[in-house]
């Protein structure tokens, strides 16, 4: 696993909205080392939504997402997504510990 920690200070800046000659929202990240990452809407949609749950559910404290091949859809939505795991909170939450505590 490459891992690698981002911190706020680490991010340069924050562009998000609809390209010229798109229909959906990206979100453009720049790191003060020069990196720029790219998220297509849905990505950060499921981020945000997973972030909603966190803090708005009454006994969830973690949620993984899984990317899944669906097959079948709403109108307008890809085929893949990243949905929430039935993985229990606690596990999860273990899981970020095992990864954020592990060197490198």
């Amino acid at each position: 696993m490459n891992k690698k920690t981002y911190r706020n200070s680490d991010v340069k800046s924050v562009t998000m909205g609809v390209p010229s000659g798109h229909r959906h929202i990206r979100t453009v990240i720049e790191t003060v080392e020069g990196e720029v990452f790219v998220f297509q809407e849905a990505t950060v949609s499921a981020i945000v939504r997973a972030y909603t749950t966190i803090k708005t559910h009454p006994q969830k404290s973690a949620v993984r997402l899984d990317g899944e091949e669906l097959d079948t859809k709403k109108k307008g939505y890809a085929g893949y997504q990243l949905m929430e795991s039935d993985e229990d909170s606690g596990a999860i939450c273990d899981n970020l510990s095992d990864i954020i505590d592990k060197p490198g």
